[in-house]
Order: C-alpha cells, then sequence, then structure tokens
C-alpha cells in the first residue's frame, strides 16, 4: 500500500510503498477513504513531541473494512468505519468507570515479540503511530479503536469527527457539560475550535466568543455559531471577553496548544468558571490559577479528546451532521492527495484554513 512515512523529524514526509499485516484476532483491515490533516500530527513531524521513527502518522480518519480478526464482534467487513485513536482495552480501571479516554490501550497493540503490522519491503519495522497511523491507503487496528456508522454517511466529513470534532463537541457535551444560557469563549479556531463552537451552539450556549488571529477563521467561527469574535493579539483581549460577558464566561476552551492561549482562557472566567485546555503545549509548559483565581472558585482542567466515549459518541456526532445540527462542511477547507500531504501541512503553518482532508483513491 501507499502511505506517508515521517523518517526524519522535521523534514517532509516521503511517499512510499509499505506491507500491511493480515489483521490478527481482535484486529480490523479498513481501507482508508479520508484523513484530515491534525495539528497533533503537526507536533509529531516538527519533533516538538518525540515519537520512534520512521513512523506514519494520521489518527482522523474513516474507510470501509475490508478484513476482520477471528474474535471481532464490534464490526463486519463492509462497514463503514470512523477511526479514533482513544483506543480503549475495556477491563482497566479507566474504562469500567467510564473514563475509556483516559485509558493507555496497551491490550490494543501487538506485543513485543508478535509480528509489527507495518513493514517496508525489506521487512523493517514502521512504526505505528497514535494505534493509527492513517496516512495510509490501509489501516490495521484494534476493533476497539473504530466504531461502524450510517452507511449513508460522506466519508471525507466523517473523518474528521475522529478528532477534531469528536474533540470539541466532546468538550461541550461530556468534558464541560454545558447547559443553556452559559458563556463560552473558544481561542483557537481551527478544525477543534471550530467544532467546539458548533458543538457549543448545539448545547444552547447563551453567548459563544471565538477567539482567533486570522480574519478568515473568526468568519468561519460566525458562520457555526459564535456570537462574537476578537482578535487574542489584542492587549486587552481578555478585557473585552470580561466586558461582552460581564464579568467572564463560564467556559474558556483553550484549543490551539499556545501559552498565551491557555492564560487568555484563565483570564476570561467568571468566579466559578472553568478553563479546559486541550491543545498541545510544549511539554515544559505549565498553565496554572492564582490564589486569586482559587479563591474565586475557578478551575482548570485537560481533556484529552474532549473526554470522549467514542462507540456512542461518534455515531451519535454522525446523526448530528446528517440532521443539520452539526455543520462539517464548513469545517473542511479543501479536500487533497497524499501526494500534497506536504503541502497541506505547510498550508495548516501559515493558520489561514481550517481543515485539509487527504482522499483517497476508492
Amino acid at each position: 500500500m501507499k502511505a506517508a512515512v515521517l523518517i526524519e523529524a522535521g523534514k517532509p514526509l516521503q511517499i512510499e510503498q509499505i506491507h500491511i499485516a493480515n489483521p490478527g484476532p481482535h484486529e480490523v483491515l479498513i481501507r482508508t477513504a479520508a484523513c484530515g490533516l491534525c495539528h497533533s500530527d503537526l507536533h509529531f513531524i516538527e519533533g516538538t513531541y518525540p515519537h520512534p521513527l520512521p513512523a506514519i502518522p494520521g489518527h482522523e480518519a474513516a474507510g470501509i473494512v475490508e478484513a476482520v480478526g477471528s474474535e471481532v464482534r464490534t464490526v463486519k467487513v463492509g462497514d463503514a468505519v470512523v477511526t479514533c485513536l482513544s483506543a480503549f482495552c475495556g477491563h482497566c480501571e479507566y474504562c469500567v468507570t467510564g473514563r475509556m479516554s483516559l485509558c493507555l490501550g496497551g491490550d490494543t497493540r501487538r506485543k513485543a515479540g508478535e509480528a509489527p503490522r507495518l513493514t517496508r519491503p525489506d521487512g523493517s519495522i514502521v512504526n505505528q503511530m497514535l494505534n493509527l497511523s492513517a496516512y495510509a491507503e490501509m489501516m490495521l487496528v484494534h476493533e476497539h479503536a473504530c466504531v461502524a456508522i450510517h452507511p449513508d454517511m460522506p466519508l471525507p466529513q466523517a473523518s474528521v469527527i475522529g478528532c477534531a470534532v469528536t474533540t470539541g463537541a466532546g468538550t461541550i457535551f461530556n468534558a464541560c457539560k454545558v447547559t443553556p444560557g452559559e458563556t463560552v469563549a473558544v481561542i483557537g479556531c481551527g478544525g477543534v475550535g471550530l467544532a467546539t463552537i458548533n458543538a457549543a451552539k448545539i448545547a444552547g450556549a447563551g453567548r459563544i466568543i471565538a477567539a482567533d488571529p486570522m480574519p478568515e477563521k473568526r468568519a468561519l467561527a460566525m458562520k457555526l455559531g459564535a456570537t462574537d469574535v476578537i482578535d487574542p493579539m489584542d492587549a486587552d483581549a481578555a478585557k473585552q471577553i470580561q466586558e461582552l460577558t460581564k464579568g467572564g464566561v463560564d467556559h474558556a476552551i483553550e484549543a490551539v496548544g499556545r501559552p498565551a492561549s491557555g492564560e487568555l482562557a484563565v483570564k476570561s472566567l467568571k468566579r466559578g468558571g472553568t478553563a479546559t485546555i486541550l491543545g498541545m503545549m510544549p511539554l515544559q509548559h505549565s498553565v496554572g490559577l492564582s490564589a486569586m483565581d482559587l479563591l474565586s472558585g475557578k478551575k482548570l482542567q485537560g481533556a484529552i479528546m474532549g473526554g470522549n466515549r467514542f462507540p456512542v459518541d461518534i455515531p451519535r456526532l454522525v446523526d448530528f451532521y446528517m440532521r443539520g445540527l452539526l455543520d462539517l462542511d464548513t469545517i473542511i477547507s479543501e479536500t487533497i492527495p497524499l501526494e500534497r500531504i506536504n503541502e497541506g501541512f505547510e498550508q495548516m503553518k501559515r493558520g489561514d484554513s481550517a481543515r485539509s482532508v487527504i482522499v483517497f483513491d476508492q
């Protein structure tokens, strides 16, 4: 199969022919239909976050099941599926207490000594990234890393549900449990931020303030449900949010992974408000609350992948799209072939578009 391989951090991805193994007992072989370009992948490509190399990035994907292992019960050949990096074992403390997104997923990967899932023609190992490696024509994943969806769902739109929308909407519905009338600020209007804004609208948030330095993204935010937009680069950005909401927001959600954005999220809170950090911050950075923030009842939390329970959440999000509630078409800025993946990441670095999606020939 053809795949985009990260050979060295900081260098462009290389298109190579890679061998993919047959599915084991609990594994699913998927023909990839579409895969979104996510900023999380860029962190690994640039070396900001380490990963064993060579590896195939990509984790926001949808496709069609080609084959299943002997013990697979959750999907069948021919099913349309969305994959999710929140692969869960189903029996650890986190899984059995309903916090599946925190599962480390050790039992969903092949054990040491077993044949690798991905190899080069010479037999050398290609590392699987985030349980998926979706920048490839095929994926071999554990059955607990994918979920079947409605067959009429367009797969390019379905792919962005796998990360951006599951993270953004999951944060609103699961981690923050936004109730009608509450105020929300979203800092960063990329794919995750825009999905967060759209979900806040669905949840009935009373005021949704979008902060992004790019005018084009602020316009997209308004289309997806923001009631107000600001430029977070303004020196008085926090003051603007405080004034718009007469004291601050109930929920401030950081969706870009920049230290200044985390600080703005905290400064935007009302008494008793909650700041939620979604972006992948620099590894040595910490976000905190002051003594006065704590005395004001403010809270700070992370929400990895939106605290999702993806086998339930993703089909519901598909239903939201098919009923016209969730606007995935606006989030997708372009579709490109695999050969243009490096161009897509360069465009992401410029920050002037929402989500590029690789579409594979079917």
